[in-house]
């Protein structure tokens, strides 16, 4: 008899539609970088962009995706040329982001 492999817990993650955007923005920039260098992308860069992408109210991310969420969006708030309007909706992303990292703890 097997067993049926563990499912991964996600976490629910309110991002108003501004935040969802620096998200996106991030996360695209990835993308375009991986195929820029003829990278495949990473399959995280993939599922974060299909998940800010549907119309919800509530995203859902793995904790695996949420922390690299949380280092991706850092970066982009930390670089000097970042539009202030970016790094105050990126950095309620990443408050939402350490919510979630506390709860894996």
């Amino acid at each position: 008899m097997s067993s049926s492999p563990p499912k991964t817990e996600t976490y629910e993650v309110t991002l108003s539609r501004d935040e969802r955007w620096v998200v996106h923005y991030v996360v695209s920039n990835r993308l375009d970088d991986a195929l820029d260098d003829d990278e495949t992308p990473p399959e995280w860069v993939l599922e974060i962009l299909e998940t800010v992408e549907t119309d919800s109210d509530t995203d859902r991310f793995t904790g695996a995706q949420a922390d690299r969420l949380y280092d991706a969006v850092t970066a982009y708030v930390d670089r000097e040329e970042t539009p202030d309007r970016d790094v105050s909706d990126g950095s309620v992303v990443l408050d939402r982001l350490e919510d979630v990292r506390k709860a894996q703890a």
